[in-house]
């Protein structure tokens, strides 16, 4: 049995070693804010946090996770910057079809949790891994911005 935190519960995780983290979330724990996307970790639908750092759980097994803190979705917004996150993107009407959203708000909550006044290229380099079909990248970036400000 491998042994990790996800949003601060201990899963039961008899599953197979090499099981992705996203069909674990989804299926075993009935997560599904986080989305599949690609399936190759390009697209960052599936985007969650291990031990902080932003991780794509569609090609993360859960073998490799032993000791490490998962947050999700459904829990990013219990933190100050999670909540500044998701305020500014509301505020910034940064949704259009919002398949993508979850991975988006998980990138842009590990950027400012580690750069509480990121410059442009900041956001661009955090954010490159997010695909938003839609094209919302100029909202994406307003609403990044108008969370720092709300943190600073």
């Amino acid at each position: 049995m491998i042994r990790f935190t996800v949003n601060g519960e201990r899963p039961e995780t008899n599953v197979p070693p090499e099981t992705p983290l996203l069909w674990f979330l989804r299926d075993n724990l009935s997560l599904t804010g986080t989305k599949f996307g690609c399936g190759m970790a390009l697209c960052g639908a599936c985007t969650v946090h291990v031990d902080g750092v932003p991780m794509r759980s569609c090609s993360t097994p859960v073998s490799s996770l032993s000791g490490k803190k998962v947050t999700t979705i459904e829990e990013i917004g219990r933190t100050p910057v999670g909540r500044a996150v998701q305020a500014a993107w509301i505020a910034e009407d940064v949704v259009q079809c919002g398949y993508c959203q979850s991975g988006q708000i998980m990138s842009a909550t590990a950027l400012l949790t580690k750069n509480k006044s990121p410059s442009d290229s900041d956001i661009d380099e955090a954010m490159s891994g997010n695909i938003c079909r839609c094209g919302t990248y100029n909202r994406v970036r307003a609403a990044i911005k108008t969370a720092a400000k709300a943190k600073a």
